[in-house]
């Protein structure tokens, strides 16, 4: 097992003990008060250890290296593994309206208000510090189940402040049918929160293209694009866990050899992602620029050049990521209003 990889499970086996202590304060909590936004803040917890759990096995199944079945490694996993956190979220939301419905109805059993709000708030700090904890880690190791599952955690967090802040209220006045309310809005906004991380995973499990991750290849090619490298378009990203794979056309000089051009990509690949601290695989294909570029191109001696260079082609987003007929219609009018 690769050090970056101990490192991972180590951090998500730190948040399974973590989040059994936490659950264990907050049913402390809940027993000792008897309040119903205090058991629904316990039943979210139970979320969050269930989920680390998942999290663990997603971080270890991840790193597997890519064989023939899975020619883009298992990655995915862990888009699969935060889908999965989303939908336990919301089935406990919908445990926790439950309780609130039955609770307003029947009355909750209040007892030592006072004492068990500390208890909870106690538990709700080390949450937040927790989550702070995931969140940093899967950003700097590259792991989506961490940062799915700190996310999750800060949530439960915020969620925590304001139950405590609303049972603060029943304490002070007396009023314990805003118990039971405040618990089915908990109840809401977890329905909310599970919804919003299910939609974000999908999007990851259906390859849908990454705004920052494009954004910050495209910067990296304007700034850094060798002279030879007339411009790039046809781009499409794919992330499987923390491995970003590229595809892209690369426009270099038509009369250069074939070896030359295939070094020239290959190289500017491994530049690009090692200045963009992305960890994947770039994959270019060569396209000859036919004398359409040459306004366009800074090469020189050039043997086929047909006018003289007068700007370099800027790369967006918009145009990175045109397909090779919409590049060449891009082309044929610029060409046309030189």
């Amino acid at each position: 097992m690769k050090n970056s990889q101990r490192t991972r499970v180590r951090i998500a086996l730190f948040s399974v003990g973590a989040g059994v202590i936490i659950l264990l304060l907050k049913f402390l909590a809940f027993s000792i008060s008897g309040s119903t936004a205090l058991k629904s803040d316990a039943i979210e917890s139970v979320v969050n250890v269930i989920a680390a759990l998942f999290a663990v096995g997603a971080v270890i199944v991840a790193e597997q290296p890519a064989d023939r079945e899975h020619p883009y490694g298992h990655g995915k996993i862990e888009s699969f593994s935060a889908a999965f956190e989303g939908g336990l979220i919301s089935l406990a939301s919908v445990a926790i309206m439950y309780e609130a419905i039955h609770a307003f109805f029947v009355g909750p059993d209040i007892k030592d208000l006072s004492t068990g709000l500390l208890v909870n708030l106690g538990a709700g700090v080390l949450n937040g510090l927790l989550g702070w904890f995931l969140v940093r880690s899967g950003k700097k190791h590259g792991s989506q189940a961490l940062i799915a599952d700190g996310h999750h955690v800060l949530s439960d967090f915020f969620t925590t402040l304001g139950i405590g802040f609303a049972v603060f209220l029943v304490w002070l006045t007396g009023i314990i049918w805003l118990d039971s309310v405040l618990a089915f809005g908990v109840g809401l906004w977890l329905a909310y929160t599970g919804y919003r991380i299910v939609r974000t995973s999908l999007g990851a499990l259906m390859d849908a293209e990454d705004p920052e991750i494009l954004k910050r290849l495209i910067d990296a090619i304007s700034r850094l694009k060798p002279v030879d490298v007339i411009t790039v378009h046809d781009m499409k990203t794919l992330r499987a866990g923390r491995y970003t794979h590229v595809d892209v056309h690369v426009v270099v000089p038509e009369f250069y050899e074939i070896s030359r051009a295939h070094d020239l990509v290959e190289s500017f690949g491994r530049f690009i992602l090692t200045e963009t601290t992305i960890e994947g695989e770039f994959h270019s294909h060569v396209d000859p620029c036919r004398q359409s570029y040459c306004t366009a191109c800074r090469v020189s001696p050039c043997p086929v050049r047909q006018s003289p260079f007068a700007e370099p082609l800027e790369i967006t987003p918009e145009t990175a990521t045109l397909s090779d007929q919409e590049e060449a219609i891009r082309v044929s009018k610029r060409t046309s209003l030189a």
